[in-house]
């Protein structure tokens, strides 16, 4: 049998000593919680919510992708099991060692032979939990996680033992729009983002990287903030010589007269021309909405839409980390860059998160105001608003 080279480390339960236990997320908390009132079915409601891992050698999934084994293992009472973890209590990162991302539903349906079998969740932990598999009971499980309605998306989740305070957080804290939107901790550069082949396949499918190297040109495309389109931000720096000429916003008619003058004379296409004209429009309306939904203030406007491939950079980062083309070390150097080419182009976390939206609407949501434009407003409300938001105690300068 392989061994795992990370044991679960031995977490003592110190609410002996009149210090309750410091859980890394909400999921450990509600798990600690609900196991001192001995409510099984709290806890299994919570894992039906949950993300769940398994572990497991790099070189073998790389081998086979699709296949899943789940070592069986005993525990130092003797008892017969597989072992799970929630994303908190993951252990540090290593290079041939990775995690596969699974449901209660597909710990359920695993084809359990044994009956004496357990599932022991965190185990060595103040928050382990072992679980009879019996078909019962894993039919109950199934039941539970048949009633949540498991909603990964726009939550505002930090690890406890994460970055919280300095440049990596603050870099960071750029990429939180994703974050929230993935279901992931915000502050976390380790083990996880969702897990390795799933990392794999996103990299693959929606950047066209399949190695490191890859990876690192496509990151340093984000970072010199090359991987928008160039037109949105040329008609920008259009409309701030207006303004500085002007001592004031220029009107829009004039701003979209001069935008396209100046494309004509350095040569664009008819085309081009065009679409920097419609762009303009569109520009004015998304900044409309933005104010009316409170992500401008009232005669707020963007200047540059470079956060959205500074954000991105962040949590290509943490994708590539996750998926092992880099080291730790590499990806917390490119997100605390990110976090500081962000405080150069921008004058606070809401300018930030404004701009970033911007970029993410005009190259995705074509005026529908649908999921990418809610998301944006969701995002910026949460991290805005919510007194755990990094935003709020981080301090843009």
């Amino acid at each position: 049998m392989v061994m795992n080279p990370h044991p679960l480390p031995h977490f003592p339960h110190n609410s002996a000593y009149g210090a309750p236990w410091a859980s890394p997320t909400m999921t450990e908390h509600l798990l600690y919680e609900a196991g001192l009132r001995g409510d099984v079915e709290a806890q299994l409601r919570v894992l039906a919510g949950a993300d769940l891992y398994i572990w497991a050698p790099k070189a073998e999934v790389d081998a086979d992708p699709d296949m899943i084994v789940w070592r069986s293992h005993r525990d130092e009472a003797g008892r017969h099991g597989r072992q799970v973890l929630t994303q908190g209590m993951l252990p540090p990162w290593h290079p041939e060692w990775v995690f596969h991302r699974v449901s209660l539903k597909w710990i359920a349906e695993f084809g359990w032979r044994d009956p004496q079998q357990l599932l022991s969740v965190n185990t060595g932990s103040p928050v382990q939990i072992l679980l009879p598999t019996t078909p019962q009971h894993r039919a109950m499980w199934l039941r539970y996680y048949a009633e949540n309605d498991r909603s990964h998306g726009d939550q505002l989740i930090a690890l406890r033992h994460g970055a919280l305070h300095g440049p990596l957080a603050y870099g960071l804290a750029c990429g939180a729009h994703l974050a929230i939107g993935n279901g992931v901790p915000w502050n976390e550069v380790g083990t996880a983002y969702h897990g390795y082949v799933e990392e794999l396949e996103l990299l693959r499918d929606m950047w066209g990287i399949t190695e490191r190297n890859g990876w690192q040109r496509q990151l340093n495309v984000l970072l010199d903030g090359r991987n928008s389109p160039p037109e949105p931000d040329f008609a920008l720096r259009v409309r701030e010589q207006l303004r500085a000429a002007l001592g004031g916003p220029p009107p829009a008619g004039l701003w979209r007269e001069t935008a396209a003058g100046h494309a004509q004379d350095i040569g664009l296409g008819h085309d081009t021309v065009t679409h920097i004209e419609e762009l303009v429009r569109r520009i004015v309306r998304y900044e409309a909405r933005f104010r009316a939904d409170g992500l401008l203030p009232p005669d707020g406007v963007v200047t540059t839409t470079v956060a959205y491939d500074y954000g991105r950079a962040v949590n290509l980062a943490r994708w590539g980390l996750s998926a092992r083309f880099c080291h730790p070390h590499e990806a917390e150097q490119a997100i605390v860059h990110a976090g500081a080419l962000s405080k150069s182009a921008y004058d606070s976390w809401e300018s930030f998160s404004a701009a970033y939206a911007l970029g993410r609407v005009l190259r995705f949501d074509d005026e529908q105001y649908g999921t990418f434009y809610e998301q944006n407003v969701a995002a910026h409300r949460l991290l805005t608003e919510n007194e755990g938001s990094p935003w709020r105690n981080i301090p843009w300068r």
